[in-house]
């Protein structure tokens, strides 16, 4: 392990920034899925054009880029692997791809 420090710290302001943002995101989207879970399968075609409209007017995915740099800018020391910490840490990760290719 690169770093074996057991806390971080992170300015106030900028986890609150985070913390909203997290909010908004979490709960906007639960709310949409509350909405039309009710209503599926029928609108189901609905509640994909108002989630993707959701993520794209909201910068949905700009908001989570900031929120990983501001969580992740301690995390910053290579280990003897060439890692971060946080790089080792999401070697595991299993990221979208499409079911099959076009």
């Amino acid at each position: 392990m690169a770093d074996k420090r057991s806390f971080v710290e992170i300015d106030r302001d900028k986890l609150l920034s985070v913390l909203v943002d997290i909010e908004f995101i979490l709960v906007s989207l639960h709310k949409m899925g509350s909405f039309y879970g009710e209503r599926l399968p029928d609108e189901y075609i609905e509640y994909c054009k108002e989630t993707t409209s959701f993520i794209d007017d909201n910068r949905v995915t700009q908001r989570l880029a900031r929120m990983r740099t501001i969580l992740s800018q301690d995390f910053d020391t290579i280990g003897s692997d060439g890692l971060s910490d946080i790089e080792r840490a999401l070697e595991e990760v299993k990221y979208w791809s499409p079911k099959k290719e076009p």
